[in-house]
């Protein structure tokens, strides 16, 4: 265990090109949005920046611009802390998100080909897969990529720029109930599917309406818990 609290393997390799301050920023989001950086966890420069192989400049840009998004507080003379979503914060979010989803499972009941349909299965089949080894993270991965695929084949631009503008906080906020939700899950993924083959829109709407709504409850369940 790292002293910042991160698991040994959890810190991602810095891709190049593009500027430092953008890969570190890419980098530390992905540890908040995996909560491999849990909630209310205190952020040292300097130790991230150990850890990333950077100088600090690049690591307090980019809790700098994640302040400014919402994803880390800076606290005069404490530092910086990973956010603590409140609880009308994740309902607002993910109420929006079911409100989206909803209307793009409705238009990949209506747009979706072939090709679209067999990569939907093949997601399923490797989410069941990471459930039955109780990979939560890769779980919680392979969950993201389904919703982008239905988002990608319900052909709308427009609501795919405003799904991706909340994509990241969903997954934040997935994770603490992927374990949970497990099977379950996919099965009303499989469900969904079926509504799609089918042509069945207001029935793909309702099923991911449906499915959206209880990942909203489950997380507030658990952190009313």
């Amino acid at each position: 265990m790292l002293s910042t609290g991160l698991p040994q393997g959890a810190v991602p390799k810095l891709e190049r090109p593009g500027p430092l301050r953008d890969r570190v920023y890419e980098a530390l989001l992905e540890l908040i949005t995996t909560r491999a950086l849990s909630p209310g966890q205190h952020l040292v420069e300097s130790e991230l920046a150990g850890h990333l192989g950077v100088s600090r400049q690049p690591v307090r840009e980019a809790l700098q611009r994640l302040n400014t998004e919402g994803w880390v507080d800076l606290r005069p003379a404490q530092g910086a802390f990973v956010h603590e979503p409140t609880e009308a914060e994740a309902d607002q979010l993910l109420t929006v998100r079911t409100l989206l989803e909803a209307e793009a499972a409705r238009l990949a009941a209506l747009n979706a080909d072939s090709a679209g349909i067999d990569a939907l299965d093949e997601i399923v089949a490797l989410g069941l897969r990471a459930v039955a080894s109780d990979d939560v993270d890769e779980a919680v991965a392979l969950n993201a990529r389904f919703h982008a695929k239905i988002m990608e084949l319900a052909g709308n631009a427009v609501l795919a720029e405003l799904a991706a503008q909340v994509g990241r906080r969903v997954r934040w906020y997935h994770t603490p109930v992927a374990r949970q939700r497990g099977g379950k899950s996919w099965a009303e993924h499989r469900d969904l599917i079926t509504a799609i083959v089918n042509r069945d829109e207001r029935l793909a709407e309702r099923l991911m309406r449906e499915h959206t709504e209880h990942t909203r409850r489950s997380y507030l369940e658990q952190a009313k818990s």
